[in-house]
Formats: structure tokens, C-alpha cells, sequence
């Protein structure tokens, strides 16, 4: 990552924004990972990402994570911030509670990424990979 004079601070950051954050990050980690698994054909590769980056997807990984008692106090607090942030829009495939979890895991990606708890960042995604895989996750439930 470039280095910047300024440091930002995640803990004073708007939820929407670390959400924005973690959307990216878990992008590129989903991207490099199933290009690891081989798959290389463009249409085969977007529709295998979305069993983990929908709002669907997303939603259950955080309730998994949250149910498995996978996530520190200081986490779960960074996901509820995630869940209760209002962004005024809603996708149209996805109700309003779904769209928040979805949220509250990106936030608590991009959380952990601003915060460079890099080894914290890839357990939980790791997690989350894990989930997806086991049909615990993603659009298979």
C-alpha cells in the first residue's frame, strides 16, 4: 500500500466508509482466490464470486462468524456500527436487513484492513472462504 503523511483513523470513521473499504478488499481476495483454484474463464469467474460477495453471501458469513463465536467484542461492535448505518439506498435484489449484515461485514473488513491487522484480516476471510465452501454461506442456502 502507498504511504501516506496522514493516518486514518478507523475507529472515527463512518461505518459506510469502512464499508466501502472492506467491499474492495474482500473483492481482491475473492478474485485472487479462485484464481488460485484455477478457474480462469471470465463468466465461470464472476458467477463463482458472487456465492461470496452478494449481499446474500455476505449477510450469513457475519451471522456464522457472530453464531460460531469467531469475532472479539471490539468486533462485534465494528459489525453492529456497520449494521446501523444508514445509506439511504437498497440494492433491488435483497431486503433491507440482508443489505445491513451485508454491510456489517464489509465494514468490519475494511475495519481490520485500515487498522493493518493484516493476519486478524485473512483469519476472517479465511473464515468466511470456509463458510461459503461449506454451503454455509453464498447463495447455496
Amino acid at each position: 500500500m502507498l504511504d501516506y503523511d496522514h493516518r486514518i483513523d478507523e475507529n472515527q470513521l463512518n461505518s459506510l466508509a469502512l464499508a466501502y473499504m472492506g467491499d474492495a478488499v474482500f473483492e481482491q481476495y475473492v478474485r485472487y482466490h479462485l484464481l488460485q483454484s484455477g478457474r480462469v474463464k471470465p463468466h465461470q469467474l464472476h458467477r463463482e464470486a458472487t456465492k461470496y460477495v452478494s449481499a446474500k453471501a455476505q449477510s450469513q458469513i457475519i451471522h456464522q462468524l457472530i453464531e460460531n463465536g469467531e469475532l472479539s467484542d471490539h468486533e462485534v461492535a465494528v459489525v453492529k456500527r456497520g449494521r446501523n448505518a444508514k445509506s439511504g439506498t437498497v440494492p433491488k435484489n435483497t431486503d433491507v436487513q440482508t443489505y445491513r449484515y451485508s454491510t456489517a461485514f464489509e465494514a468490519l473488513i475494511g475495519y481490520l484492513f485500515l487498522s493493518k491487522q493484516e493476519e486478524r484480516l485473512e483469519e476472517i476471510i479465511t473464515a468466511a472462504f470456509r463458510l461459503v465452501e461449506a454451503g454455509k454461506g453464498g447463495s447455496s442456502l
